[in-house]
Formats: C-alpha cells, structure tokens, sequence
C-alpha cells in the first residue's frame, strides 16, 4: 500500500501544524479535510495570519456588528475575535490532543506583540489569553526576546502550555530551552502535572536564508553562490543538536522523571520564498523524530503532492552544518548581525500587521455604529 508524502512524515516522526486559521477555514470544514487527508494535527496563528484573516471577505461582519452594538473597544473586538477562533479550533483538534495525550491537537495563539520587550504586560496578557480560551489544548505564543524569556518561565509555572516564537540564533534558543526547564521546575514546586504542560520552541527557518542570501548576492563571488540557500537549514539542523544536548542532562532527568516532556522544536517559517529552490526544501531537509513542522497550506500541497520524504535528514549532519556557518563568517557575513536583525524584523512585522489589523477593525466597528 502507498503512502503519501505527509504520512511519511508523520511516520518519521515530525507532527505537522498548518501555519493559518480562519473562520471560513472552521466554517467550511476545509481545516477537518486537512485533518483528514493531509496528517494535519495542530494549527498555528499570529498577527499577520489574523490580520490577513479578519480583513478579507465578509466572515466577521456579524461579530463586528455586535461588539460594536455593545459598544466594545477595537482591542476588546479583536481580542473576541481571534479568541474565539483559537477556541473553535482548540474543539475541532481535540480528538487529535485526546488521541496523542496533548502533544498534537494544539492551536497557538499570541500574545499582542507590542509587549514582545515587556516581561510584566507579556505575563499578564498571556494569563487573559488562557483564561479566555479555556482550552487545555491551546499553547499562548511568547516572542523569544531577552524580555520573553522571564516571561516564558512565569507563564509555564503557571502550568499554562506555551509556543516560544521567533527565534533565530543558536544561543538565543539555549536560553529558551533554559526557561522552560525553570519554568517546569517553578510549576512543580507549585504542585503543577508537568505531563500536562506542554511547549515548542519555534525555530525560524527561511527567513534566515532570505538575510543571508542578499549578502551572498553582493558579494557576488562564485564561493558565495554556493552558499546560497545552505544557511537555514544548516542553523535548524544545529538547534536540532541542541536540543538533544540539552534535554540528555541530568537537569532534564529529573523533570522527565516527574513526569514533563521535552519542548519540543518547530520548524516555523518553511514557506520556500527564493523560487530557485525546491518549494519542500524547509520540509524534506529537516525530518526528524519529536520536531514539528509549521507549514503555510502552499507548502503543505507541495508536500502532499511531491515530496520525497527519506526519513531522518538531520542526525549526522552537524559537522556539514557547521561548516556552512563558519564559510559564512570566513565571507564576513557576521551570524550575530543577521539573527539581531531578523529578529528586529520578525517584531516590527507582527507589530506593523498588529496595527493594521487595529485600524481596519476600528474602521469596521465605525461603520457597524453607522449602519445600526
């Protein structure tokens, strides 16, 4: 019996999450069918996917009209919005997190992103979120920023699940893997179930290649171009060793002993932007087993439709990988510069989509009042 691409994957180990979600895609039964047929177990969001979402077609005229007859504040609306969205969500993956004891079935949401630098407003937003959702399958999305960090350890002592996103370096996700640990061991100390706290760390994948590929580019030499689209799954390949370094120490024995699970990495961001490149590339090039894959429903297809899937392509390859990265500083493209810069741009985006969303809901809600 053949099986497909996506099945292969979820042989393989890899749990893969659609990257989108949507009223329309609840209500017209297209994210069940993704369930159903392409291995879909867990759906991610952030401001730009609401963005995107709330702003085209007709599917939140009615809940607009509403908040506005009650006279809700455009942060209230959104934050109805998009919480109950994450909330329908959270009902239709629950089979899936009762069938894998919480690991998949998980929908993300996250927390307003102008907190991203403050640790106190990131803490209390993501207990609100929590509260409101009321779903023991949602994880609340934190930025990776220096200011996350604390905010991460707080929000899982509070036994709350969490989607560490955004993050790009090396050494920034050792710090995150750090405040989970600290974050599970506060929760025990708090008489939390750690078996029922449960996180990923979401690793930026293409984005990485985009930065440094334009200064492959004006570079120009022919050592350059063979650099080109190397460099973002050689830093996930890393992060992939990282994580096996850090959850084999003795720290990590005594959580797993009290029962936790590993946080386990996401590969986010694997929608191939440079149309020179395979579009499975950020898929095929980096199975394997406890990882998750975030994938815009594009790269889905693709995946669906031709992938070659060969089992593991990551173990192994930490050698190679390396010396990608260090080709890269032997060129003077500097690591430290280009994750500092892509996290500065990863914020600004979702802050920026943040906004925009704001004001086309305000312009919603006006037009609701005038109409009623």
């Amino acid at each position: 019996m053949t099986t497909t691409p996506t099945q292969q994957l979820s042989d393989a180990g890899v749990s893969i999450w659609l990257d989108d979600l949507s009223r329309e895609r609840l209500s017209s039964g297209s994210l069940q069918k993704l369930i159903d047929e392409k291995n879909v177990v867990g759906v991610t969001t952030n401001p730009s996917i609401f963005h995107a979402a709330i702003t085209s077609g007709s599917d939140y005229d009615a809940v607009i009209a509403e908040e506005a007859a009650k006279g809700a504040t455009v942060e209230e609306t959104v934050f109805e919005i998009t919480t109950t969205d994450v909330a329908d969500a959270c009902d239709l993956f629950a089979p899936v997190a009762a069938a894998s004891k919480g690991v998949d079935g998980r929908v993300s949401i996250e927390v307003d992103p102008r907190l991203a630098w403050d640790t106190e407003g990131t803490i209390a937003e993501a207990k609100h979120l929590y509260k409101k959702v009321n779903k023991d399958n949602v994880h609340i999305k934190i930025p990776a920023t220096l200011e996350g960090l604390a905010a991460i350890t707080a929000t899982l002592a509070e036994g709350i699940s969490v989607n560490v996103t955004l993050i790009f370096s090396l050494e920034r996700y050792r710090a995150v893997i750090n405040a989970f640990q600290s974050g599970l061991e506060l929760a025990k100390e708090n008489g939390h179930d750690l078996s029922t706290i449960h996180s990923v760390a979401s690793f930026f994948v293409s984005r990485v290649d985009s930065e440094i590929d334009k200064r492959l580019n004006a570079l120009g030499t022919d050592e350059a171009k063979a650099l080109k689209g190397k460099a973002g799954v050689a830093n996930a390949r890393l992060a992939y060793q990282v994580y096996e370094e850090l959850f084999s120490t003795e720290r990590w024995a005594v959580l797993a002993e009290a029962g936790a699970l590993p946080q386990r990495p996401l590969w986010a961001s694997t929608g191939v932007k440079d149309p020179a490149y395979p579009d499975t590339l950020y898929v095929t090039e980096l199975v394997a087993a406890g990882v998750v894959n975030t994938m815009p429903e594009k790269t889905l297809d693709a995946t669906f439709d031709h992938g070659v899937v060969t089992g593991d392509t990551v173990s192994g390859t930490y050698e190679e990988a390396n010396s990608v990265l260090n080709a890269l500083e032997g060129l003077g493209i500097s690591y430290n510069d280009v994750v500092a810069i892509l996290e500065s741009e990863g914020l600004d985006k979702f802050v920026a989509s943040w906004k925009e969303l704001l004001a086309d809901v305000e312009g919603a809600l006006a037009s609701a009042r005038k109409a009623s």
